[in-house]
């Protein structure tokens, strides 16, 4: 099946399957991890993912200094154009103007952009709206709206949320609401056929696909790719007993791997396993529980077999 993204909506695109926002490890020096991170875009990819996310929230891009940023831009890149993968790369912030300059400077190896909503400010819809009109007019690349309101503070109506899908760039929404709820509902029954939903819940990823999402975000997917592209597979090809039972398994493993916060202890599953040296995240985040670990880890034993891990 081919889940590679495809030209529409006045030159923007649709994507689909799944998409891994990858972690930035370290070395016990504190530096970036380059062969583990190179390893870990391998392996995603091998197991069947269609692109990577980089420099997202699960990346800690905001602890990162601009030269390192731009290191991990260039060893997943890499990956991408060997592995012919969409290469999304997060960008932006809750300033247009500065949103707008980022856009402009984006690597010109980027296939799509992932720009959150403005957070802390609270704009109006109707402002939320034209900051993405400036945003998408002055994008190389198309858009994915990244809309998480928990982190924003900014809900969105349905009636917004189908404004912002038929701006010209703007290829679809990595939708992580928290839940499935009305909005959701009436948004997912008007959506555009040129739009792409992509479920950034982890642990309702399951629903949003049932309702018609085209595929996934998943800091989950860091852990068990395989599974994950099973999963967002199952969905949309069937048999759909095979996807209530993925989803079923895998949630609990979702719920364990954000009992703090992401991506904490998804790096020490990660530094566990041996697939990268340390477990170490910046300031202020704090290294995960090892009590949070070892749930996760037990939980990973029971959601998915040894052949499923990627």
């Amino acid at each position: 099946m081919d889940l590679t993204p495809v030209a529409d909506h006045a030159g923007g695109m649709t994507f689909t399957g799944l998409y891994v926002p990858l972690i930035t490890p370290f070395t016990r020096t504190g530096e970036i991890a380059a062969d583990a991170l190179a390893a870990l875009a391998h392996e995603t990819l091998d197991a069947g993912a269609a692109g990577l996310v980089v420099l997202g929230t699960t990346g800690e891009p905001v602890t990162l200094t601009a030269a390192e940023r731009a290191r991990v831009i260039d060893i997943t890149a890499e990956v991408c154009r060997e592995r012919d993968a969409a290469l999304i790369l997060g960008a932006g912030s809750n300033a247009t103007v500065d949103s707008v300059r980022a856009l402009t400077e984006l690597d010109p190896r980027a296939t799509a952009a992932l720009t959150v909503v403005p957070y802390y400010t609270r704009p109006s819809e109707d402002g939320v709206v034209e900051h993405f009109r400036a945003l998408a007019a002055a994008s190389p690349v198309p858009i994915i709206i990244y809309h998480i309101p928990y982190r924003t503070g900014r809900v969105l109506s349905a009636e917004t949320l189908c404004r912002l899908a038929e701006l010209p760039n703007v290829a679809g929404f990595k939708y992580a609401v928290g839940g499935i709820d009305d909005t959701t509902i009436a948004f997912l029954s008007r959506l555009p056929e040129h739009t792409s939903v992509l479920a950034g819940d982890d642990l309702h990823a399951a629903p949003l696909l049932a309702l018609g999402a085209s595929g996934a975000i998943l800091a989950c997917a860091n852990i068990a790719p395989a599974a994950y592209v099973n999963l967002v597979d199952a969905w949309r090809d069937g048999p759909l007993s095979v996807a209530r039972d993925l989803g079923n398994r895998l949630a609990p493993l979702a719920s364990t791997l954000f009992a703090e916060p992401n991506p904490v202890v998804i790096k020490a599953v990660l530094a566990a396993q041996g697939r990268i040296p340390t477990p170490d995240v910046r300031l202020p985040l704090l290294p995960a529980q090892q009590e949070s670990v070892d749930r996760a880890l037990a939980a990973l034993a029971t959601a998915t077999p040894a052949s499923s891990l990627g």
